[in-house]
């Protein structure tokens, strides 16, 4: 149900989760904490008061890394359908589109190898070793399979189509006139 990286920052949360109780509940049993939260309130008041420019400066950058943060996973991948995250790269010639994001929003599960016969001399590795199809001969097998006219594949398709092949198309020919030649 929860992938690796998940289960990871679940772990690391109830730690410091723990930490902060153990650090609170000791700060109460010492007599501290009432007097450190009026402190900790007043010098941050006096501070905006008196100097408000690098609080600000000092929460928006916190801010910004929190959302790095938070948006760390999915950065730099533009692609998504069905809430599925799409891994697919470029290159001079073709879109490639990894199968197993595909098999993902077709929800299927196939071995590699029959996935590569089916598109036999339109897959290669990347450099992690995960198995990429090229996009038009997805989209051409697509439309050509047994359930073409379901919604789901026809939604699938036009994405490709409209959000993939389309963009990539037009930034090969606009990259290829050259400056004054459009």
């Amino acid at each position: 149900m929860f992938d690796v990286s998940a289960r990871r920052r679940a772990a690391k949360a109830v730690a410091l989760g723990a930490l902060v109780a153990g650090l609170g509940w000791l700060l109460k049993i010492s007599g501290w904490a009432y007097g450190l939260w009026i402190v900790g309130l007043s010098g941050v008041s006096v501070v905006a008061t008196i100097w408000p420019g690098p609080l600000i400066t000092l929460a928006s950058w916190l801010r910004l890394k929190l959302r790095e943060r938070a948006w760390q996973s999915v950065q730099g991948h533009h692609h998504a359908f069905g809430g599925i995250t799409l891994h697919i790269e470029s290159d001079a010639r073709y879109e490639w589109l990894a199968a197993a994001d595909l098999q993902r929003v077709l929800g299927i599960q196939l071995a590699e190898g029959v996935v590569q016969a089916r598109h036999s001399g339109r897959w290669r590795r990347d450099e992690r070793g995960d198995v990429l199809l090229r996009v038009d001969a997805v989209v051409a097998a697509l439309a050509a399979c047994r359930e073409r006219t379901d919604p789901r594949i026809i939604r699938l398709r036009l994405y490709l189509e409209r959000q993939v092949l389309f963009p990539a198309a037009e930034r090969r020919r606009r990259s290829s006139a050259g400056p004054g030649r459009e």
